[in-house]
């Protein structure tokens, strides 16, 4: 396993550091035995006991050093091999794995590959295997299983991770990692922020927002005959919905240039190889996150400042630096402590992992809906007839009312859902079917992509009258719609998500007139790290 070959290294790296102080050490003795005299022949004695180390480490056996670390490295990777054997068991995988690194490299060059040959070999039992890092990771394709793993996140069973290498990445103090009654009181405390009046005040944020982008594109577009990567306009739409909605006026715009750079290369070292060494993309991203951190806890100490003078709330923060006051001011009442989580850092760190789910999932869902009303024009003629009933400025009202709107809208994010996979650590051995335990430490990938085209009528059609009245297929297969999760860590400010994903659709298609640029392979997937069309779009 990989655990022993990093102990192998280390404890080589220790001898070999333990031989050149022993022989520092004799030198000093040496010397010592010239000034004593009477010494002189025991401390020889001692420095003869060493001169095997001595030529050792200075290289004069080096074939066989040489030799010794070979054999090392073939016996980690044959223990490794046994324990992946031992682990797979009669899960589909492949036999033989490269020591430590597995099939990493093919998961990087080809993600989309490569997790569509984990679903084909999970076709006839729901279930496959790999290894990638030093880690047995376990492949669920079929819906009940996966419903299973959200069911089961608790101390003695799944550990939501959001990447395999969450942890380091995000930091310690994030929503995604909590688990039990922590997780769930504290999930009970932001539940203000996504209240009716704060909901309302968001969809002002975002239709500006969004309206402002798309005015911008077609400016752009007037004044030059190039076609526009979608991709790329709505990351930076979605980025800084998300910084308006989520953080107001705290942002300042030169705040906002650095955050956007910050955040472009926390999303690059999501996608990269983790290597936390200087220079690597994987380092640099960590070293973003605690710079975003550090301005959203800053933001954070602004919003409590203008909560505490009797403001009215104008972002997301707002709302919960108010209801942090208040909570604060009854412990103090109560002479007790104050609560969990109402530091300005804890709020900081909170905050990022909202944008982190807000941003890259809806950029995702943007570029599909656009991608798929273009290549399905009836739908689209559906969806501008609805919109033409409505004007703004917009309201929580005015979008359920959207009828045929929110069935695309439901539709887009079935057949593509944004974030295709979902990480789990399981915490303990855990009996998913009645023949396969997964054994723990265990990274298991539930896939709502492959969830998605089960059940469902026709699924790899693209329809949105089947969530209407008469078909309401989000029902009858609700348990294979797992867009948002399900369980305790079941998506938080999904119903942001969707108006954000209906606000769009609303306002692209009634102000744009647009046609894709035929591109071979054009839809084929591309992990980025969400799914996109391989052409971006537009």
């Amino acid at each position: 396993m990989s655990s022993a070959t990093t102990t192998t290294n280390v404890e080589s790296s220790n001898m070999y550091q333990f031989t050149v102080m022993v022989l520092l050490e004799t030198k000093m003795q040496a010397k010592t035995v010239d000034v004593n005299g009477q010494l002189k022949s025991d401390r020889h004695r001692h420095c003869h006991f060493h001169r095997p180390f001595s030529s050792l480490s200075t290289g004069m056996d080096a074939t066989e050093f040489g030799f010794l670390a070979i054999c090392l490295f073939l016996g980690c990777a044959v223990v490794q091999q046994i324990v992946y054997l031992f682990k797979k068991q009669h899960l589909p995988g492949p036999l033989f794995v490269f020591p430590f690194l597995g099939t990493a490299l093919s998961l990087v060059r080809e993600p989309t590959k490569y997790w569509e040959d984990q679903a084909l070999l999970a076709k006839s039992s729901g279930l496959s295997c790999n290894f990638i890092f030093g880690k047995f990771i376990v492949f669920i394709r079929d819906s009940e299983l996966s419903q299973r793993v959200f069911s089961n996140v608790k101390s003695d069973g799944f550990h939501l991770i959001g990447h395999p290498f969450g942890s380091k990445l995000f930091g310690d103090i994030n929503l995604i990692f909590m688990l039990g009654e922590a997780h769930k009181n504290l999930r009970r405390r932001l539940a203000p922020l996504f209240t009716h009046k704060a909901l309302e005040t968001y969809i002002m944020i975002q239709e500006r927002t969004i309206r402002a982008h798309i005015e911008r594109w077609l400016a752009f577009s007037g004044s030059s005959s190039m076609p526009l990567t979608l991709r790329i306009l709505c990351r930076d739409l979605n980025l800084e919905t998300s910084q308006n909605v989520f953080a107001g006026p705290y942002l300042t715009p030169d705040m906002k240039e650095q955050f956007t750079r910050d955040y472009t290369t926390f999303n690059n070292g999501v996608m990269a190889l983790p290597l936390d060494f200087p220079g690597c993309m994987y380092n640099k991203a960590k070293h973003a996150v605690s710079r975003l951190v550090l301005v959203l806890t800053e933001c954070a100490r602004q919003s409590k400042k203008r909560m505490s003078q009797g403001e009215e709330p104008e972002c997301l923060l707002d709302f919960w630096t108010k209801e942090i006051i208040r909570e604060i001011k009854e412990a103090e009442d109560a002479h007790l402590a104050p609560p969990p989580h109402s530091s300005d850092k804890e709020i900081g760190h909170h905050v990022f992992d909202f944008l982190f789910a807000a941003q890259d999932a809806s950029t995702s869902s943007l570029v599909w809906a656009v991608t798929l009303l273009e290549s399905h024009p009836k739908v689209l003629e559906k969806v501008r007839a609805e919109q033409s009933m409505f004007s703004a400025p917009f309201s929580p009202e005015k979008l359920r009312n959207m009828k045929y709107t929110a069935m695309v809208v439901k539709e887009v994010l079935r057949y593509r859902p944004p974030a295709t996979l979902v990480p789990h650590i399981a915490g303990v051995d855990i009996r998913i079917t009645d023949t396969y335990t997964i054994p723990k430490g265990s990274i298991v990938f539930p896939s709502l992509l492959e969830s998605s085209f089960q059940g469902f009528t026709d699924p790899h059609t693209f329809d949105p009258d089947r969530f209407s009245p008469e078909r309401l297929e989000d029902q009858r297969y609700k348990r294979n719609w797992l867009v948002f999760g399900a369980g305790p860590h079941q998506c938080l400010g999904q119903r942001y998500a969707k108006s954000q994903l209906t606000l769009f659709t609303a306002l692209f298609t009634s102000m744009v007139e647009f046609t894709r640029v035929p591109t071979l392979g054009q839809d084929e997937l591309v992990y980025t790290p969400t799914i996109a069309p391989k052409d971006h779009g537009l």
